[in-house]
């Protein structure tokens, strides 16, 4: 059928399915900014204006938009004046989105503007609670909400003709010099008071960090300033940018059956009528293509966990596990196809309980002869991790009080916005291009040139703009099923997963068990620290000992015993795999270490944080787990030579007023309320940066005719800023601005190897052989310039180390300058003429860790269990921050992420392994109307090994917000719940548990 609207202020006829939603009209129309996030209008990425009025284009027919009025981003701003992009202008809202740096992965950020756009339609002068409400709609996995609502408030002020300031951050006032000091003697002030539209004083509104700057940047000109990210523009546009914004003549549709059954044999297979449909070009089953074992997980070679996967098998081991795939003409006809293939399973006892799965008797997952570098398969057991620091027996005898406890971190879902999308096809010769949203595009290609049967040079990887990542998508997913679907039918091919499909058949973070015993003399000292860890992989390993080792590694070396063990057992179990997320292994690490720091501390009369700080690890010290394990390689000595921690927790604690409410008994009632209680809590947390000895990454630089800068990078940007970093790391050094540069990222054809973004390493790894490229670069510069300077022979000689690169020239002593423009030409048109460019790689022998204090406050409903998180600060040292308004925006989101899973995330399961909430909604992520208040502050300090002196700051937020939550609970109310998430029921059997003096553990189950 023929559907006639306006859409963008044009009159468009389009034809239609019947049941073809509006969404999948628009998009294959070429409107790629509408994107697909869901298929239920619960995530709101798909938002489009309907005669004004938002709406989920995901769960509108086609035929309903007929005669009305379609609104898209395109629509937004000078966009549908469709004249040369880079002159069309922008909306308020698109300005203000870029400014404050509103955009991470830009996935989400079409449908925010909409929303917004109509808001500020209905109302001019919005409080913050309207702007919160408009933008519910619209999840977002990257910012935690706080810059995209300043980006609409700021936007709404100048819509009306006001003057907004400029971005810019604001230092800290010092912290009060006694900060343990008791209720009203204290001073929390340290973060400005900033009053929104509702005149209220609040954190929320507050787009910039709060920073303690390091004395070395005070000369840099680039570094550590705010600036623009590279791509803001496109993204605020709606741009084709990622990887489904494309259009190949003659593509399938790729699809997969997935198992229902948790763990079973396929006895039989029959894909004959599905091949006979009409339409159909491909079915491949286990019988089709070469069984090659292989790991998904994206890391450096060589790859040192289980080799259990295979494209297609013989045998399911989770419900949701490949069965087949199919490549069609249309969506409709594949899933046509996939329900004329017949299956006969052969069912299998499952495990579903990591606790039984190295029982005597237990069903084997992987009794399969290929697979390689399992621990031990027929205990269902993949990894096996232990060290000692060293010995925990002595140190226990010596221990005045020792602490024993179990807790338990659940599985929970990365849920980034965009799925797991891949578009393959073969090139004019006749080599195998993958576009592909992935954070690993070069160990992908590696990892999947034996299961195609291809080498790498006939393999491309493509990794466009990447919808949120998290972890998840450092995996080798569905290349190999989509690669293979083209290699057979010679078609282009796409695969994208459903969100049911993203929950419960991609991966997750793993599931662990652990306990905690610790030894502590009476007067405050740690002197023994024991952890044991089971972790569950689900149904593969890839993951499965590097994630284990790091729980370990990060969390145990934070307090400085001298005697400390970790052991973890990774076992099989017949759920979906767990995988790589955001954190790797260090929040199951700290949900577990934190409380416990707590519960000591009460129990023994300590305060919880000097308690913290005389045991913590400190600058100078040796990190006391480095010799003992790294990435299950054999150690190596490293030290501390930068550590903020002492300040992120007394500017943290100033900040939320810890001095005024820890142990104030008035704050803790709400007056007139008597069933609410105010609690407080704190988490002191360490990250890594980068894998030390291992991970690569390189750069290269060259210059343009004009001066300008091209930057080809193997860095991964997934929303965290880093082609905006190395692009201003690399202006620092050549003398110009960011804007002089055309920064390209991960093309296996095109740019440098670059390991991945993964391990929190971008910005130290990749920032540094940017750094070194672009000194490599401007040493030659400098030659050019000297020699030009020296035509002049009535100056004085000029030598190439006396220039000096600024405001975008080169600058002799006696005050002459030559512009970069006017190099470049000389270079490579005039004189001795040559190509300057350069190539910058690194590896680090060092990964310095990044440390930081995490407080939060709740009000909990003593009634219902309901905790409402009030406030969340979190002080980071990340050594140098290299742009103050993205790496607050990395803190923010990360900070509510992990609130989600200390607070309300969950994978559940049926008796039978099927999951039984794979939506938004029944799985619950915050929304910009549920996300507390927050502030963020920068302590900075100079990493000798550091580009410019920076750290890592992606992971590190993901630590502490989960046990902040649970101490804050164990404040408000002294109950202690150490299985995650703090549920309204789970906390409410605490409370009646409490009551009744039954153990709480067992009721808050």
């Amino acid at each position: 059928m023929i559907v006639d609207f306006t859409l963008n202020g044009e009159t468009v006829s389009l034809e239609a399915a019947a049941n073809e939603t509006l969404l999948t009209m628009l998009r294959r129309n070429g409107v790629f900014g509408v994107k697909h996030g869901c298929e239920t209008g619960e995530c709101g990425a798909c938002l489009v204006l309907v005669d004004g009025a938002p709406m989920t284009s995901c769960v509108m027919l086609a035929v309903q938009a007929s005669g009305r009025a379609i609104t898209t981003i395109e629509g937004i701003g000078g966009a549908q004046e469709r004249g040369w992009r880079g002159s069309e202008p922008l909306h308020a809202l698109q300005v203000s989105f870029i400014e404050t740096g509103a955009i991470q992965c830009g996935y989400c950020t079409p449908g925010m503007i909409l929303a917004a756009t109509a808001l500020l339609e209905r109302i001019d002068r919005p409080t913050e609670a309207q702007v919160r409400e408009a933008l519910a709609g619209v999840l977002c996995r990257c910012t935690g909400y706080v810059k995209p609502v300043e980006a609409v408030l700021r936007a709404a002020a100048v819509l009306r003709g006001e003057s907004v300031p400029p971005i810019g951050p604001v230092e800290a006032i010092p912290a009060p010099p006694d900060l343990f000091t008791r209720p009203g003697d204290g001073d929390d002030t340290i973060l400005p008071e900033t009053s929104g539209d509702s005149g209220t004083t609040s954190l929320r509104t507050r787009a910039l960090p709060v920073m303690i700057v390091a004395p070395e940047v005070d000369t840099l000109h680039q570094v550590g300033k705010s600036s623009p990210k590279v791509d803001a523009r496109k993204l605020v546009q709606g741009n084709p940018a990622f990887t489904d914004d494309i259009e190949h003549r003659g593509m399938l549709i790729g699809k997969l059956l997935l198992s229902p059954r948790p763990h079973a044999l396929i006895k039989r297979i029959d894909a004959s009528r599905a091949r006979a449909l009409p339409g159909v070009h491909a079915v491949l089953t286990h019988h089709d293509i070469p069984r090659v074992a292989y790991t998904t997980a994206g890391q450096s070679y060589p790859e040192p966990g289980p080799h259990d996967n295979y494209s297609l098998d013989y045998k399911v081991r989770f419900v949701g596990d490949r069965v087949a795939a199919v490549a069609a003409e249309t969506e409709a006809i594949a899933q046509q196809a996939l329900a004329l293939i017949e299956v006969e399973y052969e069912d299998l006892p499952a495990i579903f309980d990591p606790r039984e799965s190295m029982k005597p008797g237990a069903p084997i997952l992987h009794d399969e002869p290929e697979s390689w570098q399992i621990e031990d398969p027929q205990r269902n057991l993949a990894a096996v991790i232990e060290w000692e620091v060293g010995r925990v027996e002595d140190g226990f005898a010596q221990a005045d009080r020792i602490f024993e406890a179990t807790y338990y971190s659940p599985k929970v879902q990365q849920t980034p916005i965009e799925p797991h999308v891949v578009v393959t096809w073969w090139d004019e010769d006749d080599r195998l291009v993958i576009r592909t949203s992935t954070q690993v595009p070069f160990h992908a290609r590696r990892i999947l040139a034996p299961v195609l049967g291809l080498p790498e040079k006939r393999i491309r990887v493509i990794k466009p703009r990447i919808g949120g990542g998290f972890g998840v998508k450092q995996e080798v997913l569905l290349e190999d099923i989509c690669a293979h679907l083209t290699i057979v039918t010679g078609r282009p091919v796409r695969l994208e997963y459903t969100r049911a499909e993203e929950f419960f058949a991609s991966r997750s973070r793993h599931p662990m068990y652990l306990t905690l015993k610790t030894g502590v003399t009476n007067d405050g000292q740690i002197v023994a620290n024991q952890l044991t860890s089971l972790s569950d992989t689900g149904a593969t390993g890839g993951h499965a000992m590097t994630v284990a080792g790091n729980t370990g590694h990060k969390a145990m070396a934070l307090y400085n015993a001298p005697n400390i063990k970790f052991h973890a057992d990774v076992v099989y179990t017949n759920t979906p795999p767990s995988g790589a997320y955001r954190g790797y292994g260090v929040p199951q690490g700290f949900w577990a270490l934190e409380p416990h720091i707590e519960w000591i501390a009460r129990e023994m009369g300590f305060d919880p944080l000097e308690f913290r700080l005389k045991n913590a690890i400190k600058s100078g010290d040796e990190h006391p787990v480095s010799k003992a394990w790294s990435e299950g390689r054999e150690g190596a000595p490293e030290y501390i030579l930068s550590c903020g921690l002492e300040e992120c927790i007394e500017q943290g604690a100033a900040a939320i007023g810890w001095a005024d409410k820890f142990g104030n008994e008035d704050w803790h009632r709400v007056p007139g309320k008597p069933h609410l209680r105010r609690g407080i809590g704190v988490a002191a947390v360490m990250q890594g940066t980068a894998i030390p000895r291992l991970d690569m990454g390189a750069a290269s630089i060259k210059i343009n005719d004009d001066g300008s800068f091209n930057l080809l990078v193997g860095a991964t940007d997934l929303g965290t800023g880093s082609d905006t970093v190395l692009t201003q790391m690399a202006a620092e050094v050549l003398g110009c601005t960011p804007d002089d540069f055309i920064t390209y990222s991960s093309d296996t054809d095109f740019t440098p190897f670059d390991k991945g973004a993964y391990a929190s390493s971008t910005t130290y790894i990749s920032g540094r052989a940017t750094v070194v490229a672009a000194e490599r670069v401007a040493e030659q510069m400098r030659a050019v310039a000297a020699k030009m300077f020296n035509k002049d022979e009535d100056t004085t000689p000029v030598e190439p180390d006396d220039v000096v690169l600024h405001d975008r020239a080169a600058h002799a002593p006696d005050g002459r300058a030559i512009s970069h423009r006017e190099i470049a030409l000389h270079s490579l048109h005039a004189e001795d003429q040559h190509q300057i460019m350069a190539v910058g790689s690194w590896v680090s022998p060092d990964s310095p860790p990044p440390f930081a204090a995490q407080y939060l406050t709740i009000t909990l409903d003593t009634e219902t269990g309901q905790i409402t998180v009030d406030e969340m600060v979190m002080a980071v040292d990340g050594g140098v921050i290299i742009n103050p308004v993205t790496a607050s925006g990395q803190v923010e989101g990360g900070m509510v992420q992990a609130l989600g899973y200390g607070h309300a995330e969950e994978m559940a399961f049926d008796a039978g392994g099927r999951m039984l909430n794979p939506r938004f909604g029944p799985y619950p992520i915050y929304r910009a109307n549920e996300a507390p208040e927050m502030g963020v502050i920068f302590v900075e300090t100079y990493e000798p090994t550091g580009p410019f002196g920076a750290k890592a700051v992606a992971e590190i937020p993901l630590d502490g917000a989960g046990p902040a939550l649970a101490n804050a609970v164990y404040d408000a109310v002294g109950v202690r719940i150490l299985d995650a998430p703090l549920l309204p029921e789970k906390v409410w059997r605490a409370l009646r548990a409490q009551a009744s003096g039954a153990d709480e553990r067992e009721a808050a189950r």
